[in-house]
This record gives structure tokens, C-alpha cells and sequence, in this order.
């Protein structure tokens, strides 16, 4: 009956169904990419000039697809859908719904080609993984790609082919909410993270159902709002953008991402929607990438206010001359491109040339093959939330934790431990866990932290909970600060109780699963309401205390971490949170992670970053005229790349089989990693260089190469890494990417700070 509803259509379009699906590969394997693009021109062919703008509309699931369109909006929509003049939506989901939709298209439309449909799969679908950020300090590329596959298949299992992920926005400001959905603050770390996790979400085949198309955001500089407020305004020099913003989007580009996403954001006085410079003439032309461009949600419209367009008209002619090719819910491309290119205003080989885009992923994906591949209920409930998916969660949250802090080595918990008091805020919370941008999580399904101390406290431990205060007294979200708790102490009393009679606390404090993310920007990056004071009275009553902390970003925990003997980062882990913690505490699992980005001192220091300039003013000993505070020192309270083990790792030094090296040459750099603690342990090594002159300034280090090793105790490994033409290269004075030759120091150990160094020189 499939097939029949789309041989109903043109018998042209129907021979095109018939062509070997094995040619609609994306990635290679002796397929050829011509075959797609023959089908695409035959469909183009065949298309009305309003058809084919349908296909650069995307809407929005506002109204239940499988009952009658209510409202003026919906109705228009439902008839635009009949018509064949849409060509995608997002927030339609599962297998009955998306099913629905594609019914509408195939039984009504004139030529019946397929929607695609899409959804912000950040960090799961159902089973939740950790923030895209607290996953990212695992630093581990093969778990990253594993959780994106898992994700991608409850996706697809669910109907949906398309995700808006991952965000590879570069972010160096804690204030930002969105710091949370990125990779941190470094360029290759990002860029590393992004391939491995389109990886995931893409496989080798877009054709095989359980894969969907991934979606490089937000292009470009949305990390680098002023202020750390979202949708600000960036300001950002041309060597900034391609050296600091630009490197994860190439590296996504080079590895096959499907579609690019662009920002709300201006760079320099243009918003990112309208630049021609990065998407047409850098993305499509120089970087020769052939996926195509979605606006964020009403970005081209937005042009208005940003206030270079006077309406949607001239919005929509300066976005698809841009490179735009798909309006996400903007309005502007259904009411004015038609208008546009009827009057010359638009040449009609734009349109062209976005459509084909568009239908390419369509043919790669097999939906022209098979319209309703992905509406399987049977798999939809096999794929969602299996054990399987729950086990890939927990190896994730474990991986993604930090010990920041272990004094008196008080973790993992001892064996005289007998009596632990589990006390905060967020220590039964089974809902921020799963932290913002949660797709279809259910509410309140993660593994609190009180439910992981009591499912893995050893037989015979007393596990008490007191919640000690209240984040809030309103509505989740913090999105009211007047319901932020100021006042209310009622539960100090019994918390302190509990931590005088117990052997160790664990203190569960930090942040609610929505004040991180879009639209969650704070100028205050320390403990909400009342949790400042808790700290400090849990803390004076027990001094055994350790800090679970719970965010999505970096926050300012300088007092606190002075009064309390541990701290474990633990971010927003998702799903399986509270078992994944508890593994850790109770040392069935040695932490491994390290930060992705730096902690502050205090939110005046931000943005802060490890790979700062130099500045022409360093240092100035007892001088008060040189780069730094007054009133606190300018270093990061916890570095870039740090992170404790329950063992210590030793570094010998570092060997070069060379001392310098000219063009198309290069270097073995080798160090000699030992373990000389009493358990096994993973370190992640870390390799930085400085290029001391320039014909630009440069970085005082930047990461350029890390590896994850596992050492038993006592082991040596010696490690190995190849430095050449192209990790030395950046984008110069000459406005190219090219190395420069000079003098280069190369760095290498368990974090951006505590380093062994040697020095070499490329000529």
C-alpha cells in the first residue's frame, strides 16, 4: 500500500523511486553521489515556482496533526500541507503523529514529495544523557559517539530524521545559558566533540532507518555574546572568527554534517542570517560543503528588528541571497520569495539551488524510497528507554564526573563509615538531573542522588536525608527571580542535626535543571537563594563534608570549596545521575573527567579562558600597571582540562625525535605516564603549544592533541604524538590558514597548567 501511494503520483517521480536505494548513500562505500543529484534535478524539473519555495518552509507542529487544525494559523498550515507547499516540520513527534503528516503530503500534494521531519535532540530523546557540556568532560570521543547513536535511534524510532545538534558554539562566558549545549571554551576540544557526535547521530548510511541527519550550530558566534546575554550583539575581529568560532564548523563540514544551522546573532555589524561572506562564500564556496542552511527559529524575520531589513520582503531577499535556504516558523520566505523573483529582485537559480539542497538530504535519507520507513510503533517501543540504552546513560554520567577537590583523600567513602547524611536541595530531585532541552524525558524519571546513595551504600551504612531549604518557591525554572527562596530557613535546623550526628555529608547543591540553557543568562554565577547559608551551616556543624555539585555551567564556588573537604562536579548526568554518582562516591568507579572549561573566581572574571593572550603588559611585579585585578587574581579557580583521580599519575619528560622541522616534515613528541597510586585509573594527556611570534598576537598555549589512556597500578605507558605542518597552522595576518615558521614551546600533562616543557622550532 506504500508503494501505491507513491506510484499514484507523476510516473516520472515514480521511476525515480525505482532507482537502487544503494545508490542514496551519503558516505561513500563505491556509491556514487551523482545518482542522487540525477534524481534531484528530475524532481526540480518537474516543480511550480511555489512548490518549490514550499520546500525552503519549515513549520512548526502547533496543533494536534492527527485531529482537525483549529485557529486561522493552523488552518492556513494544514491547507499549505495539503498543497505540498511545506517542506518540513519540527516538534511533530512519534511514530502516529509523524505518520499522520506524511499522509497528509502523500495523498493530497501534486508531486508528493516527502517531509522531513525534525526535533532539538540534544542530549537524548527519552533516555537522557548528561548536558552536552558535563558530557564533554569525559573527554572520551568513542562515548560521545556512542550516546549520539543511542540518541539517534530512539529519534528515528519515534519518526523524526533530523536534529538540531549538535551546538558547537565556542563559549568562554559563564553567564551564557547556553554554555550548557556546547563543548566549552576550546576550538579543537569542540571540534573533536562535534565530528564524533555527528558521527553518531549520522552513522555510515543516512538511508538506514535508525540513523537521522545531525545540524552544526548555531554558524556563527553565538558564544561570544557580549555580556554573556543571549541573542546579543558579537563584536569579533576576522582572526578571532576563523581562529577561535570557525574550526568545529569546518571540522563538521569536512565530516559530512547533513545541514548547518545559522545564529541569532550579528558578527561586526551583520547578522549571521544575512551573511553572505560566511555561508555562501565561505560554507558553500571555499569550504564546498553541499548540505543545506535552516534560520534558527524566525532568525530571518528577526533582520527586522536587528534592524537591516524594513520587512519580511526584504528580509527574506537578503537571507536567501545570503545562502539561507530553509525558514524555520519565519513567515517571510512563504509570504515574499514568489513576489521576489517575479519581479527580478531574486534570481529563480537561488531557489534552485537551496531546493535541490534540500531534496538531496531528502533522497539520502531513502524517504523518496519509502515515505513512512521511519513509522514503526513496534520499534518506536522497543528503542525507547530500553536497559540497553539506560546502561550506555550510566557509563556517560560516570565518565562525565570531575573530582575537583579530595582532601585528606575523603573519597571514595571509607569503610568506617557508618552513618551518612545526604542533605540539599537538589538531593532527591529526580527532575533537574535531566537538565534543560530535554526532549521527551519524562518528568521526574531520573535516579535522584538520595535514590544512588541508598541503592549502592554498602549493607549496614545509615543513610538520612534532610532537604535542608528550598531553591524556589514558584514555578520551576527561576524564570521569576522573586521566586527565587530568600527568606525561608525552616529546614537549616534538621539539616544541621543530621550532618552533627553523622560520619560524612554529602552536600547536594547547585543549580535547577532550567537555569541553564536558552534564554537562561545570569550576571549572578554563584548559589541561588538560601544554599550560600546551608553551606555554611552544614559545614560548621560537620567537617567531613563533601560538595555533589549539580549545574550547567561553571560557577562561582570560591567560598564554598574553601569549607568543604571534596567537590565532585557532577553536572546534569541525566537519566541514571544518582547511580552514576553513587559509583563514584563509594569507589566503584575511579572519576576520570576533566573540565571543558574554566571555573572563575568570581563572575567578574568573565569571560575567562585558558588560551588568553599574552598582552604587551604580562606581568609587572610589584607595579600596579599591568594586566591584571586589584582586588583577585586573574587565574581560573579550577583550570581547563583539570580534573583529580583516586590515584596519582606521574609525567616524565618530554622526548623529541627532533628538535625542528620545515614543510611537509614533522615531530614525534613522546612522554613516559606512570601510575603511582594503589588503584587503576584513566588520564586524559593533554598537548599544548605556543607560538611565540606571530605575524598576528597569539595564544599564550592552545590544545592541540589529547589522549585518554587506563593505567593499573604501577604501569608506565609512554605515549606518542605527531606534530606537523597542520597543528602548527593557523589563520594569519595573509588571511589564510598557513604555518609560520619560528620558534614553537610544546607543553604537555594532566591540565592546562601543571605541564612538563620542552621547545622546538619549524623553519
Amino acid at each position: 500500500m506504500k508503494k501505491l501511494l507513491i506510484l499514484i503520483g507523476l510516473i516520472s517521480i515514480a521511476t525515480l523511486y525505482a532507482f537502487n536505494a544503494e545508490s542514496d548513500k551519503r558516505f561513500g562505500k563505491g556509491k556514487d553521489p551523482k545518482d542522487i543529484d540525477r534524481k534531484v534535478d528530475s524532481v526540480l524539473a518537474l516543480m511550480t515556482l511555489d512548490e518549490k519555495i514550499g520546500q525552503m518552509v519549515q513549520y512548526n507542529g502547533s496543533w494536534d496533526v492527527t485531529g482537525p487544525a483549529t485557529g486561522t494559523d493552523n488552518k492556513k498550515k494544514l491547507e499549505n500541507l495539503k498543497k505540498g507547499l511545506v517542506g518540513s516540520m519540527l516538534n511533530v513527534t512519534s511514530v502516529k503523529n509523524t505518520r499522520e503528516a506524511q499522509r497528509i503530503i502523500m495523498e493530497n500534494s501534486r508531486l508528493k514529495i516527502p517531509l522531513i521531519f525534525a526535533y532539538d535532540v540534544i542530549h537524548g530523546y527519552q533516555t537522557m544523557f548528561p548536558v552536552p557540556l558535563g558530557e564533554s568532560a569525559s573527554w572520551d570521543l568513542e562515548l560521545m559517539e556512542k550516546t549520539a547513536r543511542v540518541a539517534a535511534r530512539e529519534t528515528a524510532a519515534s519518526g523524526v530524521h533530523w536534529t538540531f545538534a549538535p551546538m558547537m558554539d565556542v563559549s568562554r562566558d559563564a553567564r551564557w545559558g547556553r554554555i550548557m549545549e556546547g563543548a566549552g571554551e576550546d576550538p579543537y576540544l569542540n571540534s573533536k566533540i562535534a565530528v564524533a557526535r555527528i558521527n553518531g547521530f549520522q552513522g555510515e548510511d543516512l538511508s538506514d532507518p535508525l540513523t537521522i541527519a545531525a545540524c552544526a550550530k548555531h554558524f556563527a558566534g553565538y558564544g561570544f555574546a557580549e555580556g554573556g546575554r543571549d541573542y546579543n550583539t558579537v563584536n569579533i575581529g576576522l582572526h578571532e572568527l576563523h581562529n577561535s568560532i570557525l574550526p568545529p564548523f569546518k571540522a563538521a563540514a569536512d565530516a559530512g554534517v547533513a545541514t548547518f544551522m545559522n545564529s541569532f546573532n550579528e558578527i561586526d555589524g551583520v547578522p549571521a542570517t544575512a551573511s553572505k561572506y560566511l555561508q555562501r562564500d565561505l560554507l558553500k564556496g571555499k569550504w564546498g560543503w553541499d548540505g543545506f542552511i535552516v534560520s534558527d527559529w524566525g532568525s530571518i524575520a528577526e533582520l527586522i528588528p536587528h534592524g537591516v531589513a524594513a520587512d519580511k520582503k526584504q528580509a527574506a531577499e537578503m537571507a536567501v541571497k545570503a545562502g539561507s535556504d530553509m525558514d524555520m516558523e519565519g513567515g517571510a520566505y512563504e509570504s515574499s520569495l514568489r513576489e521576489l523573483v517575479e519581479n527580478g529582485e531574486v534570481e529563480e537559480a537561488l531557489i534552485d539551488n537551496s531546493v535541490k539542497r534540500i531534496l538531496r538530504l531528502k533522497f539520502e535519507l531513502g524517504l523518496f524510497d519509502d515515505p513512512y520507513k521511519y513509522f514503526d510503533e513496534e520499534l518506536e517501543k522497543k528503542e525507547l528507554y530500553s536497559e540497553a540504552n539506560q546502561q550506555v546513560a550510566l557509563e556517560a554520567a560516570k565518565k562525565s564526573i570531575v573530582l575537583l577537590k579530595n582532601e585528606a583523600d575523603i573519597l571514595p567513602v571509607k569503610k568506617g563509615v557508618r552513618n551518612i547524611a545526604v542533605i540539599g536541595p537538589l538531593a532527591d530531585d529526580k527532575d533537574s538531573p535531566l537538565g534543560n532541552w530535554r526532549a521527551h524525558a519524562v518528568e521526574n524519571s531520573a535516579v535522584s542522588v538520595l535514590e544512588g546513595i541508598r541503592n549502592h551504600a554498602p549493607e549496614g551504612v545509615k543513610v538520612s536525608y534532610a532537604k535542608g531549604a528550598e531553591l524556589s518557591t514558584g514555578k520551576r525554572g527561576f524564570l521569576d527571580p522573586m521566586s527565587i527562596n530568600k527568606t525561608d530557613r525552616s529546614g537549616f535546623a534538621e539539616a544541621v542535626k543530621l550532618a552533627g550526628e553523622a560520619d560524612l555529608v554529602f552536600l547536594v547543591v547547585g543549580e535547577d535543571a532550567y537555569q541553564t540553557g536558552e534564554g537562561r543568562s545570569q550576571t549572578d554565577i554563584g548559589f541561588a537563594g538560601v544554599q550560600d547559608e546551608l553551606i555554611e551551616q552544614v559545614t560548621g556543624a560537620n567537617s567531613n563534608v563533601v560538595m555533589l555539585l549539580m549545574n550547567g555551567r561553571p560557577m562561582d564556588i570560591t567560598a564554598s570549596s574553601e569549607k568543604v573537604s571534596a567537590i565532585l562536579e557532577t553536572w546534569l548526568l541525566g537519566s541514571q545521575h544518582g547511580n552514576a554518582v553513587a559509583e563514584v562516591v563509594f569507589g566503584k568507579y575511579n572519576p576520570s573527567g576533566k573540565l571543558p572549561v574554566s571555573f572563575p573566581r568570581n563572575v567578574g572574571q568573565e569571560p575567562l579562558y585558558y588560551n588568553q593572550k599574552n598582552t604587551g603588559r604580562p606581568s609587572g611585579g610589584e607595579q600596579v600597571t599591568w594586566s591584571h585585578y586589584t582586588d583577585s587574581r586573574r587565574d581560573a579557580l579550577y583550570p581547563f582540562g583539570y580534573g583529580l583521580s583516586y590515584t596519582d599519575f606521574e609525567y616524565g619528560e618530554i622526548s623529541l625525535d627532533k628538535n625542528e622541522f620545515s614543510k611537509d616534515g614533522k615531530i614525534t613528541a613522546s612522554i613516559e605516564v606512570t601510575n603511582t597510586g594503589d588503584v587503576a585509573g584513566e588520564e586524559v594527556v593533554q598537548l599544548y603549544l605556543r607560538d611565540f611570534i606571530g605575524s598576528i598576537t597569539r595564544p599564550v598555549k592552545e590544545l592541540k592533541a589529547f589522549q585518554k589512556v587506563e593505567l593499573q597500578p604501577g604501569q608506565t605507558k609512554k605515549l606518542s604524538f605527531t606534530i606537523d605542518e597542520e597543528m602548527i597552522s593557523y589563520f594569519t595576518r595573509n588571511k589564510k590558514w598557513e604555518a609560520e615558521a619560528g620558534e614553537f614551546k610544546l607543553f604537555i600533562g594532566g591540565n592546562s597548567v601543571d605541564l612538563k616543557e620542552t621547545g622546538f622550532e619549524y623553519k
